[in-house]
């Protein structure tokens, strides 16, 4: 995003890029996943805490075609490594800017904070960082009364170590780090009442295609390092905006290159998001598209906003084949060519510089967006989870397994239910913790879908073991170098200092342990 300039170039050299965690976490009890309760065709627009001549607005005096306002930005107050965010309402006192949030979010409004930036590097290279992340993020959308978290982070925030190559298996600490923190904070506020969202640039993601930075020896090694963080955060993740802008050439399925400011460009760099990619062109690192609700077109509001500003008619040629199907000439989508009529909808950088434009871009696009059909409503529920199995237990524990479910559009997560207990989780195993020993437990694992739809269910019964000495492997767990844990029947020794998360057992990961 262009910060306190009136336009940022990005300009980078070779390409380079890596690794990936699959962290998945419990939800809190009780907690359903939902998907986010804001218009099926929205436009997000960024609205500027500052002021760098597109001039400055007071956040009641927003335009009401947008239905979500990004606060931008938070930024670091303590250095880049230091993890600590700090946000100051810019021409407002405390209590005004609560009010115009508060009066915003009564017109049915949701006001986001985005953090990072053009300016507001943030690097979580230590868990320490982690923890003030997460801290002072969580203090800034409970004291202004947030409605979620945008995730802005460009320059070097993110980037991949060498060798780092398995993007569902991250080791890099800042990736690591920073999908541990986006949990974390989610998991605070819980999935049905917080806004997750991220707006990298093509070159953090679309550019993974050609060169992922941990695998490539001569390239940059930010190339596609958002990669983790998002396959990682998917089941959360509300929507994807990438920054159509300010980007060089970028490859697409056509393995075409594709210039920024066409239709083509956008239907291109939107497909790849929606049809999934191999990463590098490896077909054992496939990158696994995103749900149509899932992604908004990301373009700047004028010309002054930021390179690769697009016409209004070149914008709505690229909706009518992403929505409707009306294919382009000049690129055939792979994800659909049919068109996905619950597709998102758009985002620009900014309100601001709209507003300095007249508001053709929230007239133009709003106008067009209500037009459209509605989304079709999707009332088949996802088949139930098969082959459901216990594959580890302890004193405190049962660790469970089951065949993935299908679904008409897509599975969002999986229900393990025992007694009045609720988890959620988005992979096909779960390791239920806090359990009490030598006690018969039945659990019930069902599929939902983003409409809210559920699967019939399928059960096991599990007996703890009796308490016994050994330190059964939990998650939620500070460890140290040289704790031992059992896990699966064998004996575990840490390796490096962390907090265990799901997603992370003694098994799957040898960056942390080592088998005994």
């Amino acid at each position: 995003m262009n910060h306190r300039y009136l336009t940022r170039q990005i300009s980078i050299g070779t390409l380079i890029i890596a690794l990936i965690v699959t962290l998945f976490q419990l939800v809190p009890v009780g907690i359903p996943y939902a998907q986010a309760a804001v218009s099926s065709k929205t436009i997000v627009g960024y609205w500027h805490n500052f002021d760098n001549g597109s001039g400055f607005i007071k956040l009641r005096d927003v335009s009401t075609k947008f239905d979500v306002i990004n606060v931008s930005f938070a930024e670091p107050i303590s250095g880049v490594t230091n993890g600590t965010i700090g946000f100051t309402p810019y021409n407002y006192t405390d209590t005004d800017f609560k009010a115009d949030v508060a009066y915003l979010q009564s017109l049915g409004k949701k006001v986001i904070i985005s953090i990072g930036g053009a300016n507001g590097q943030v690097q979580l290279s230590t868990t320490s960082a982690r923890d003030n992340f997460v801290n002072s993020v969580t203090a800034i959308i409970e004291k202004y009364g947030f409605d979620g978290l945008d995730v802005d982070f460009e320059g070097h925030s993110l980037y991949l170590n060498s060798g780092d190559n398995d993007f569902k298996n991250p080791t890099t600490p800042v990736i690591v780090n920073l999908i541990s923190a986006l949990r974390t904070i989610n998991n605070h506020f819980g999935t049905d009442n917080f806004y997750l969202t991220m707006a990298p640039e093509t070159f953090f993601v679309q550019l993974g295609y050609t060169f992922y930075g941990g695998s490539c020896i001569s390239c940059d090694n930010r190339a596609g390092a958002y990669l983790p963080v998002i396959e990682a955060t998917r089941d959360i993740l509300d929507w994807l905006q990438v920054q159509n802008y300010n980007s060089g050439p970028i490859t697409g399925l056509d393995n075409q290159y594709h210039n920024m400011g066409s239709a083509d460009f956008h239907v291109a760099m939107v497909d790849m998001l929606l049809a999934g990619f191999p990463i590098a062109g490896n077909s054992n690192q496939f990158f696994t598209g995103l749900r149509p609700d899932q992604v908004l077109l990301a373009l700047p509001a004028n010309a002054n906003a930021g390179g690769g500003f697009t016409s209004t008619a070149e914008v709505q040629k690229a909706l009518d084949a992403i929505i409707k199907g009306i294919q382009l000439p000049s690129y055939q989508m792979r994800s659909s060519t049919s068109g996905f009529q619950n597709f998102r909808g758009l985002m620009t950088w900014s309100i601001n510089w709209d507003k300095y434009n007249n508001f053709e871009f929230s007239n133009s696009h709003r106008a067009y967006l209500d037009a459209l059909s509605p989304s079709v409503p999707d009332n088949q529920p996802p088949t139930a989870p098969t082959n459901l199995i216990v594959t580890g237990k302890s004193s405190t524990s049962v660790s469970l397994s089951w065949t993935a479910s299908t679904d008409n559009i897509g599975v969002t997560g999986y229900t393990v239910t025992y007694g009045t207990n609720v988890i959620q989780v988005s992979g096909t195993t779960a390791i239920i913790a806090n359990l009490l020993p030598n006690t018969s437990y039945q659990f019930t694992v069902t599929a939902k879908d983003a409409a809210g739809n559920v699967s019939p269910g399928i059960s096991i019964s599990a007996t703890t073991d009796a308490q016994g000495s050994s330190n059964a492997w939990a998650p939620n767990i500070s460890y140290k170098v040289n704790d031992e844990v059992t896990y699966g029947g064998k004996t575990y020794v840490c390796r490096q200092p962390h907090t265990s998360l799901l997603g992370w057992e003694p098994s799957n990961v040898p960056a942390l342990w080592s088998l005994k």
